[in-house]
């Protein structure tokens, strides 16, 4: 199938190696700005109360002149003996140190507590000397002689600086990821995080009447999906499941009469090492009844709008919307970036000759083929072609000397990923040459729609599995192509793309039960008996629903343009899912393991040279840890693996895990 991309942006690809059109895009706002701005948007009036501070360094001004203040902080920076900055997470202010011998003791203090120590200061805000203004500073036109000081708490010798510019490995920054959020880029991202959580539940619960419920975290296995982390219980042989979703028990309050339900609910999915996945997340859970499609759209539209931030672009509603089918042709992808063009523009019926050229030439059927063209057009594919088949071509695509076109042929599918796969490696190039084309300040929304009901299996394509999960409604003009041909009914799900990235699914759900049980025990060939208790419920008048879960940490990785969804949770797991911080997951004692009755195998070593260390890796970082828990009878091993009886004893005494 041909799928050459436009002319315009592809001539720009071509250009560019020799001066970038346009410089990267504009860095983020300073550190300070950023949490200014927080603060002033939600306009807290009081943010010093029920504390022993009377303000925070962030918020005095040349209106504060001649006020005695208490304020608390970290000390930031300290120039000689004469003053330093203090901060909080509100702003900086600078503190003249006292110079006098009556104030000899509050001078020793300030100069000789450590960077990042916790200090109190009294003082009386002052100006500045006249030269000495920082205008860079909200509060560079004063500052604080200090009267009283006491060191709250004093700081060792920190494993990194606190400043944005420091570069540090991911495995440090998570490995003290206490010290890593004091950072002003984590503090913005998490308090934005909040202010936008606070924002959705306002709009949920006060403007349209949602109700806040909490769903179960230990729930049982059950099918479709991904796979769940299993939790043994003290029941022989018996085992609860973390949901991965709130689902039934959402489906199930519908049938329960809570017609507008939402929950910023925290799942689990057992899914290994995957870079932008973590094994726990939080989702924004909303569920309907008596809702059709449209609603839920417009629902989810107005709900980012109200909550998006000031400082961002505004958004624009409705959003755009494509079928599946349309996204696979013109992207190449499900989740179409479309920022930026390089989509398909020929659309013919019949390439055999290019097809045939892929195989003879590249001894496969679908490959991108990479053709240098003279001015004339002359090329080993040009000579395929006859001369008014690449006149149509050139008209078409308005092609002009120097333009790049790809084209690939092959099985439909097949051939729309690998050039939706290679349109954003050609981004990646022009982006490396300094042209912008995916904008990390520019935000466009997506309405994916019509997808298929369902798709053959991997290891058996002659079965079909839930494109989504089982409980998704078919498409109410396939209603019939379900007990025929079930492959090609389209179903009522919906995602919510954003610059290439899902950040949102959801579907009008099955709610008749005859209709649920045929999915899962004819077309699916599921144990029906794993959900006979959403079965049951949807028999005793179960209305109409729909819904959608908003994937929170990556939509708000995309507002604030950071590269990982790992810098916008407090205490994110490592690409392997481990906690570098605290050693999880870790091993538990015999003693602990037994009430559970299961049994763990532990790797046998008979010689030193078996014992394997454990690499926890991070997306762009390796660090090397203890070897790996082992049977052992040498002395030094067993302390290196924490063997030793005193270690283990302490480990069933102590409430938290021993890590040393």
């Amino acid at each position: 199938m041909p799928f050459p991309w436009g002319p315009s942006l592809m001539r720009r690809m071509y250009r560019s190696w020799s001066g970038p059109i346009r410089k990267t895009a504009p860095p983020l706002l300073g550190s300070l700005t950023r949490y200014l701005m927080l603060s002033t948007q939600r306009r807290i009036s009081d943010f010093n109360s029920f504390v022993v501070r009377t303000n925070t360094c962030g918020e005095l001004r040349s209106s504060h002149l001649g006020q005695e203040v208490t304020l608390c902080g970290w000390v930031q920076y300290r120039r000689q003996s004469l003053f330093l900055i203090l901060r909080d997470f509100h702003g900086l202010i600078q503190v003249v140190i006292p110079q006098d011998e009556s104030a000899a003791s509050v001078k020793k203090l300030l100069c000789e507590a450590p960077i990042e120590s916790v200090v109190q200061v009294t003082g009386t805000v002052i100006s500045r000397p006249p030269g000495q203004q920082n205008p860079k500073m909200p509060t560079g036109e004063i500052e604080i002689e200090v009267k009283t000081a006491e060191l709250l708490n004093s700081c060792k010798k920190l494993p990194f600086e606190i400043k944005d510019f420091m570069k540090k490995t991911e495995a440090l920054r998570m490995k003290y990821r206490y010290l890593d959020l004091r950072s002003s880029q984590m503090q913005y991202n998490l308090r934005l995080r909040s202010q936008m959580v606070m924002k959705m539940r306002e709009y949920l619960c006060n403007l349209h009447g949602f109700v806040d419920i909490e769903t179960p975290t230990l729930f049982k296995k059950t099918p479709g999906g991904a796979k769940e982390f299993v939790v043994p219980s003290r029941e022989p042989g018996k085992f609860y499941s973390l949901p991965q979703s709130p689902q039934q028990f959402k489906q199930l309050l519908m049938v329960g009469g809570f017609d507008r339900y939402f929950q910023v609910a925290r799942c689990y999915r057992d899914e290994g090492s995957k870079p932008e996945r973590q094994p726990e997340f939080t989702q924004v859970d909303i569920e309907m009844s008596f809702v059709d499609q449209a609603g839920i759209q417009k629902l989810i539209e107005g709900l980012l709008q109200y909550s998006w931030p000031k400082d961002k672009n505004p958004l624009t509603v409705p959003f755009p919307s494509m079928t599946y089918t349309e996204a696979l042709d013109l992207y190449g992808t499900d989740k179409p970036d479309t920022r930026f063009g390089m989509k398909k523009y020929l659309k013919s019926k019949d390439f055999e000759v290019i097809k045939k050229f892929a195989v003879n030439h590249f001894n496969q059927e679908v490959s991108p083929l990479f053709l240098k063209t003279s001015g004339s057009g002359k090329s080993p594919f040009t000579k395929l072609l006859k001369e008014e088949e690449k006149t149509a071509l050139i008209s078409l695509m308005g092609a002009q000397e120097e333009d790049v076109l790809l084209l690939t042929a092959g099985e439909h599918k097949k051939a729309c990923s690998v050039l939706g796969k290679l349109r954003l490696e050609c981004a990646d190039l022009l982006e490396a040459r300094g042209v912008v084309l995916r904008d990390p300040t520019v935000f466009h929304f997506l309405w994916v729609v019509e997808f298929p009901l369902f798709l053959p299996k991997e290891e058996d394509p002659t079965e079909l599995e839930s494109a989504h999960h089982p409980f998704t409604a078919p498409h109410p003009s396939d209603i019939h192509l379900l007990y025929t041909e079930p492959e090609k009914v389209r179903s009522q799900h919906y995602d919510l793309v954003l610059n290439g990235s899902e950040i949102g699914g959801g579907s009008i759900r099955i709610h008749n039960a005859e209709q649920q049980q045929y999915v899962l025990e004819t077309v699916l060939k599921e144990d029906v008996k794993l959900l006979s208790h959403l079965l049951q419920a949807l028999d005793f008048g179960a209305p109409p629903h729909g819904g959608i879960a908003l994937g929170l940490d990556r939509l708000v990785c995309l507002v604030t343009g950071v590269p990982s969804i790992r810098d916008v949770i407090a205490f994110p797991k490592s690409f392997r899912g481990h906690d570098l911080m605290s050693n999880a997951p870790d091993y538990v004692s015999p003693e602990d393991i037994e009430p559970y009755h299961i049994q763990v195998r532990r790797p046998e070593v008979t010689d030193r040279k078996d014992v394997k260390s454990v690499i926890c890796e991070t997306e762009s970082s390796q660090q090397l840890v203890l070897p790996s828990l082992a049977k052992t009878e040498n002395p030094l091993e067993k302390l290196a693996l924490g063997q030793t009886p005193e270690l283990l004893e302490r480990r069933k005494s102590s409430k938290y895990p021993d890590n040393q």
